[in-house]
């Protein structure tokens, strides 16, 4: 099973699963001290099917592995992770693709984005970029529950695939012809953004039909991934007319 930590990631994970989760875990307190968040999700948890156990602070400290819980875990069936042969693309697809982003806080994030936006699906190669773990679940805020997930083997031959199947692929970088704002963003797309520092590769850069920069004027010349990405998507969703 999966651990998810936090309340918003709990309440996230017993709605989309209910009574598939094994157990709903708060912290147990005295009537006085009761926390009406945690009595909340501990009824909603019970509405939906999903045991609740109470356990004192230090029991749920070590479930979490660390990971902070604000009184709260579940565990969760394990997230569906398809391949890119299996990805149904649709009409008109919007995805996101990272490369080699590390940090969990970031990848958490950018899913977070993703979901709120719609987004198709999001890819990352299986080397070198954050696993799927607690701190990555948490820092979505519980958006990984609804989010379509694709992990490929080699980011550029995903990319030189979606091509084949008529995906543009636009890389995020800052020495980009156009503005992302400039760039045709209404059809089947797939938005690349790269690690913080590093960037994207050169064979990522090579796998992409544009690179686009972000319309920075202020003083700060990059951005972290998660936040160009939500800046990306918008942009993308406002060219397709979405509400």
């Amino acid at each position: 099973m999966r651990i998810v930590c936090g309340v918003q990631p709990v309440r996230e994970a017993i709605r989309t699963h209910g009574a598939r989760l094994a157990r709903v875990v708060v912290v147990e307190t005295s009537r006085a001290d009761a926390s009406p968040q945690l009595e909340a999700l501990a009824r909603f948890a019970r509405d939906q099917g999903a045991p609740v156990e109470r356990l004192a602070r230090a029991e749920v400290d070590r479930l979490s592995r660390g990971v902070r819980h604000q009184g709260a875990i579940a565990f969760a069936p394990e997230l569906r992770v398809t391949s890119l042969a299996e990805l149904v693309l649709g009409e008109r697809p919007l995805l996101v693709a990272l490369d080699e982003v590390q940090d969990p806080q970031n990848f958490g994030a950018v899913v977070r984005s993703a979901v709120a936006m719609s987004a198709t699906a999001v890819l990352w190669p299986e080397h070198r970029s954050a696993p799927l773990s607690p701190a990555m679940f948490r820092a979505s805020a519980g958006a990984i529950e609804h989010a379509t997930l694709c992990r490929v083997s080699s980011l550029p031959n995903a990319l030189t695939d979606l091509r084949a199947r008529g995906v543009v692929v636009v890389g995020l970088d800052m020495g980009g012809s156009a503005t992302i704002d400039r760039v045709d963003l209404t059809g089947p797309v797939a938005v690349v953004v790269g690690a913080e520092g590093k960037g994207l590769r050169k064979p990522v850069k090579g796998a992409c039909d544009a690179l686009a920069r972000l319309p920075m004027p202020g003083p700060i010349g990059s951005l972290n991934a998660s936040v160009a990405v939500a800046i990306a998507l918008y942009e993308a969703v406002r060219q397709r007319g979405a509400p």
